[in-house]
């Protein structure tokens, strides 16, 4: 009998297989990509270049698209591209240089697609505290100015994985402001994650007030660490009028020593921060605690009871303590962010988020 000489992957590799396979997929990667090239990683050092080379396979069909002159396929190619450069740097705090450099070639194969998605989007600085934040704003075609829903990623997440989210608000007629807060995406180099958060959102809404193409109705959407940011957030700007927290932590230091070691890492090189002792204090400060309670504005609470990163618990207490109207959502058998259902919340937040913004 002949034997597999392929050879194993290593522990680190081997969970990440088997925790972001939903992830993925539901955030625009092939499930053939997935699975053609985790199966080439081997060891946790390769990760990232098998992931730029699996991007350069979908940028060169969209360069060709575009030489053919189909900009729509142009644009889905890209995107595409995008996410793999983008799933290549996302945790790989380890090696800054080579993700720096992946992240750079999301950014800028994102970029190349926004003319050319539907609905288009805009690349937007806004001013912040001397510097700026980027965000990409799309808006659909519709009769008047529609209102916009900000929209915050993760510990791990850019502006440019929001797409998968943002599709069923563009559906409803709403347009999408995603952007890259401190630490996150454009922003972590310069500027290091901040627990109040509610500061960098108050630039975005103070930007959107100046832009004649969106209404004066803002909503707020987070992803895991997004959902804990938006709360808080929500409990401190008035200005928004609906927020959707999908799997946001309630204290990020309740199951932090719980949590995969390249998470935890990456927690330390975001914030700028040099040891892990000093990591473990700044999550403390991650934390919602009489926070949640000053949130008026009404809230829609998704959380999965197969959350490894969020325990459902979290979510649940957040609705709890919310003092305006609120919707929890715990899916039984759903995994972080619920990516492994999407089809669970992802319709029915967005349709109560055009329910609240035009009411």
């Amino acid at each position: 009998m002949m034997m597999d000489s392929t050879p194993a992957a290593d522990e680190r590799t081997s969970a990440a297989i088997a925790h972001w396979a939903p992830r993925f997929v539901s955030n625009g990667i092939p499930l053939h990509d997935f699975t053609v090239t985790t199966a080439s990683v081997h060891e946790w050092s390769q990760w990232c270049a098998r992931w730029v080379e699996r991007g350069r396979v979908h940028e060169e069909l969209g360069d060709q698209a575009l030489t053919d002159g189909h900009t729509r396929s142009a644009g889905e190619h890209l995107r595409r591209a995008a996410l793999c450069y983008h799933f290549g740097a996302f945790l790989f705090v380890e090696h800054t240089d080579e993700m720096f450099a992946a992240h750079a070639q999301a950014v800028a194969a994102y970029n190349r697609a926004l003319p050319h998605l539907d609905p288009p989007g805009r690349r937007i600085e806004i001013p912040y505290q001397g510097s700026h934040l980027v965000g990409v704003l799309r808006v659909p075609d519709v009769p008047a100015p529609p209102p916009v829903v900000v929209m915050v990623a993760g510990l791990d997440s850019t502006k440019e994985e929001m797409g998968a989210y943002e599709e069923h608000l563009h559906q409803r007629g709403l347009a999408t402001l995603a952007f890259d807060g401190p630490g996150q995406g454009e922003a972590q180099r310069h500027l290091p994650m901040r627990p109040d958060f509610e500061v960098p959102v108050g630039a975005v809404v103070d930007h959107l007030a100046t832009l004649p193409e969106v209404a004066q109705r803002v909503g707020i959407y987070g992803v895991s660490l997004g959902g804990h940011y938006v709360v808080r957030a929500t409990a401190f700007e008035p200005r928004i009028a609906a927020c959707a927290s999908i799997s946001g932590s309630y204290r990020v230091a309740d199951n932090w020593e719980g949590r995969p070691p390249m998470t935890r890492a990456a927690y330390r090189v975001r914030a700028h921060l040099a040891s892990d002792e000093a990591t473990a204090r700044f999550v403390e400060r991650l934390d919602l605690s009489g926070v949640a309670g000053r949130a008026t504005a009404p809230l829609y609470v998704v959380a999965g009871t197969a959350d490894r990163l969020t325990p459902h618990t979290a979510g649940i207490r957040i609705a709890d303590e919310a003092a305006g109207p609120t919707v929890l959502d715990v899916v039984e058998g759903g995994n972080h962010v619920v990516n492994n259902m999407p089809y669970r919340y992802r319709p029915q937040v967005a349709d109560w988020m055009n329910h609240r913004l035009r009411s």
